[in-house]
């Protein structure tokens, strides 16, 4: 009678609050395995429980997690069936007040969607990197962010310790005050030696011009100046500038740096035409906070 009455009410749930239950779970569930490292262990007098093991805990959990995601990610929301403009999306969380709850929904809709990367604050790279490992999706993070004042040195330090906890991808920011100082030197030596690091642990370097500070002979000049030290991408835009990406930036940061090098468009786009006139200016990536709105509106016929 007893187990009658919970199936009565199990059906009583509808669709969306049951979705909402299985991804609040999956959440969780994440965070924890990513914390497992700070609980106590029996050895220091903690009370872990026995059969939580430190050696036995991520080996047994993590491969149920990923399954279970994989599983919750084709029920949960409305999962794209043309998944190339998710392809182009850095999907980015850079909020200073970003948490790892909010952490772990940012990789949990990654996976979903399978965009180009996360991109978020170098504090988090570590957790991204355990959420998303067996994923196929890159942990991408900022360096000098976001005015790219910092020396140089500081920035190569930033970019070692971010490939060391897992990234794969760089956006630096260039010394907007030293190209407006036409100190062109400076520059180039700035994103060479993130370059060098960055090519040594095999991970990629993006370049962000902060194009709405610029005039366009210096953007052109800044652009220049990326490829010629190295650089994988350039980018518009750190997001916390004046203003974001233009279809005009892009396609001038496109023209100057050929095909032979990728152009990011970041800053203020928030919907699936956005994306498209980014694209079609000549953006090979996109950053975007609202990128599970965007991949949403790749079918919901905007195409």
């Amino acid at each position: 009678m007893e187990m009658n009455l919970q199936v009565k009410k199990t059906r009583e749930l509808d669709d969306a609050t049951i979705e909402c239950i299985i991804e609040q779970i999956t959440r969780q569930v994440l965070i924890l395995i990513q914390d497992d490292s700070a609980m106590p262990s029996a050895k220091n007098g903690g009370s872990r429980t026995p059969d939580i093991c430190p050696d036995t805990y991520m080996d047994h959990v993590h491969p149920v997690v990923t399954a279970g995601a994989d599983r919750v990610a084709s029920t949960l929301g409305i999962a794209p069936t043309d998944t190339s403009v998710a392809h182009f999306i850095d999907h980015t969380l850079l909020k200073a007040e970003a948490t790892h709850d909010q952490i772990a929904q940012l990789c949990y809709e990654a996976r979903k969607y399978q965009f180009a990367s996360v991109c978020i604050n170098p504090t988090n790279v570590k957790l991204c990197a355990e959420l998303l490992e067996g994923s196929g999706v890159p942990v991408c993070t900022v360096v000098g962010f976001p005015l790219g004042a910092t020396p140089t040195e500081v920035k190569v330090f930033e970019t070692q310790q971010a490939i060391r906890d897992g990234a794969t991808e760089v956006d630096m920011v260039i010394n907007v005050g030293a190209l407006k100082s036409r100190d062109y030197e400076l520059v180039e030596r700035d994103i060479a030696s993130i370059a060098r690091v960055c090519h040594a642990g095999n991970a990629i370097l993006k370049v962000i011009i902060e194009a709405a500070l610029l005039t366009d002979e210096e953007k052109v000049i800044a652009s220049q100046l990326s490829k010629v030290a190295g650089a994988d991408f350039v980018k518009t835009s750190t997001g916390f500038g004046p203003g974001g990406a233009t279809p005009e930036d892009v396609a001038l940061m496109r023209r100057v740096v050929g095909p032979s090098i990728g152009v990011k468009a970041a800053g203020g786009i928030s919907t699936f035409e956005d994306a498209q006139k980014m694209i079609a200016a000549g953006a090979s990536r996109i950053g975007a906070s609202a990128s599970v709105k965007i991949a949403q509106g790749s079918t919901n016929g905007n195409q």
